[in-house]
């Protein structure tokens, strides 16, 4: 049996020298796109993925009707590095990073993702400008370098439960999360052996407790998913959730995130403030109200740097998950009824 057709399309960046000095043999990003491009190029929306996330779980927010409306906007959805179809320890050979020197996978941060990504932008469309960057936690992060970054390039972006640098608190939930899946016996001198079983379930069960707020366990949301018990949710929804992804590409997207910080480059030299205020983009910032590990005190504290930004946070019990209303649909309307708005103005 043949293997089926991707849906996707493959940029082939070449070498490419990262934020950190080394140099990146074949780096590639595996994209989607929707919609039609129009003569102007003044329509195109970007839509970064999140955490683990291919375009494929995060395109059910694209359609006719929606913000995201492929019969007026040329929608890309870029696959962030690490996510196992764009370069990805599990899909690139050590020849392209290690120079022959046996170094273990570079380290790759926004600031590179988002470099590549106007790079393919440009040479594939010659599109220099648009209109919205929209991004879901490490793809809100994303919307946020492209705006610091690009600011004569991006005209809005919509920041979903993201932040403009990575909150230490949020940095000591990863860390719980990271070592959780480390702690498996596959994991032995930095890389994995074999698929950490263990570790996979244990990740998940630490990220099930941050990624929905206590509201969500309290008033039994899971029972709308059809979970006839509070095991019985962990057990469908968060012990194999992580296990559909690679190991090493899980530990390569978490260092990107713990990193994230859109002054961490030679334009600001760390200074956050100065980043935020050299944004030019119509900003709508939309944490969750009960998200616990990017705060709404996260964005209300970028908010006077900002030239121009709303601060809408989603009043919703599903914590981070507010962000990606797969199954809440009073979230869904709330997001996309502002995103209307900041795309009309």
């Amino acid at each position: 049996m043949s293997p089926p057709t991707p849906d996707h399309q493959t940029f082939e960046a070449g070498d490419v020298t990262l934020q950190s000095g080394r140099v990146f043999r074949g780096l590639q990003i595996a994209y989607k796109t929707f919609g039609t491009l129009n003569a102007d190029r003044s329509n195109v929306i970007v839509y970064p993925t999140s955490y683990s996330a291919q375009h494929h779980d995060t395109q059910f927010m694209v359609g006719e009707g929606a913000a995201l409306d492929p019969s007026r906007w040329f929608i890309v959805i870029p696959n962030l590095f690490g996510n196992g179809l764009s370069s990805s320890p599990s899909n690139t050979p050590a020849a392209a990073y290690d120079g022959g020197a046996g170094l273990p996978y570079p380290d790759i941060t926004y600031f590179d993702a988002v470099q590549v990504q106007r790079r393919m932008l440009a040479e594939l469309w010659g599109i220099e400008r648009v209109a919205l960057v929209y991004g879901w936690s490490m793809g809100a992060m994303q919307a946020y370098h492209w705006a610091a970054l690009f600011p004569d390039a991006v005209e809005r972006i919509a920041v979903v439960c993201g932040s403009a640098r990575c909150a230490p608190h949020n940095r000591v939930f990863i860390e719980g999360a990271k070592h959780a899946l480390m702690a498996d016996a596959a994991y032995q001198n930095g890389v994995f052996t074999a698929p950490p079983e263990r570790g996979y379930r244990a990740m998940g069960r630490v990220y099930a407790g941050w990624a929905l707020s206590q509201t969500f366990y309290r008033d039994e949301l899971w029972r709308t998913l059809g979970a006839p018990s509070l095991e019985a949710y962990l057990e469908t929804f968060w012990d194999r959730n992580f296990a559909r992804r690679d190991a090493g590409d899980l530990l390569a997207q978490f260092w990107t995130w713990q990193n994230g910080d859109i002054s961490a480059n030679p334009l600001y030299g760390g200074n956050l403030p100065q980043a935020l205020a050299a944004i030019r983009a119509r900003v709508l910032l939309m944490p969750g109200d009960h998200d616990l590990y990017f705060q709404v005190d996260d964005n209300r504290l970028e908010l006077p740097h900002l030239q121009s930004a709303v601060l809408a946070p989603i009043p919703s019990d599903w914590g981070h998950r507010a962000g990606s209303p797969v199954n809440q649909p009073a979230d869904r309307a709330f997001i996309e009824d502002r995103v209307r708005a900041l795309l009309a103005s």
